[in-house]
């Protein structure tokens, strides 16, 4: 017999079983970061881009910002928003008219809404102007005359309609905007 055959085999030792299981998951765990950080656009990606038709937000010096360089998700709302931000009053041209739920009645009302946004929210409004219409008629129909008699019925009304108002502009247009409503006058009969 010769010495090569007398010798046991070698066996593939403890540190190499348990480097090359490690390595094979630090290359993964590498590989999926990599692949984490390239989808977020970390590596030269321009990641994801703003819509350039999107409504600005527009600052009280006349200045227009878009609305996450502004940190706004949405419609803003609320006094910080008065003290940063100009506001522009659109006045809806034609009264609405409702009749009430429940045969109470019907309600005849004119409205006005505020965006800190430009003109663009006008615009929208202006032309989608007949399906607003229709959804905030809608809105109203489906409150009584008795629940339209007290403030907090009131300001339900509008916090209806201003939602009533982006969520159809948001479909038709890509954006609602509306910060909030206004009676400009309000009859309930």
């Amino acid at each position: 017999m010769s010495d090569k055959d007398k010798e046991p085999k070698k066996k593939g030792g403890l540190v190499k079983k348990l480097l090359i299981p490690v390595l094979l998951v630090a290359g993964l765990g590498g590989g999926g970061a990599a692949a984490g950080f390239f989808a977020a656009g970390a590596f030269g990606g321009s990641g994801p881009t703003e819509d350039p038709n999107a409504p600005k937000v527009v600052m009280k010096d006349g200045s227009k910002v878009s609305a996450s360089a502004a940190g706004i998700k949405g419609a803003p709302s609320g006094a910080v928003m008065d003290s940063k931000f100009k506001v522009t009053y659109y006045p809806m041209e034609q009264p609405f008219t409702a009749n009430l739920r429940g045969d109470t009645g019907f309600a005849q009302m004119s409205l006005a809404v505020s965006t800190y946004f430009d003109e663009k929210i006008v615009e929208a409004l202006k032309e989608h102007d007949i399906a607003v219409r229709s959804a905030v008629l809608m809105t109203i129909s489906e409150n009584d005359a008795m629940s339209l008699e007290s403030m907090e019925g009131k300001q339900r009304l509008k916090q209806q309609i201003k939602d009533v108002i982006n969520k159809t502009l948001s479909e038709k247009a890509g954006f609602g905007g509306v910060d909030d409503v206004y009676f400009t006058s309000l009859v309930v009969q």
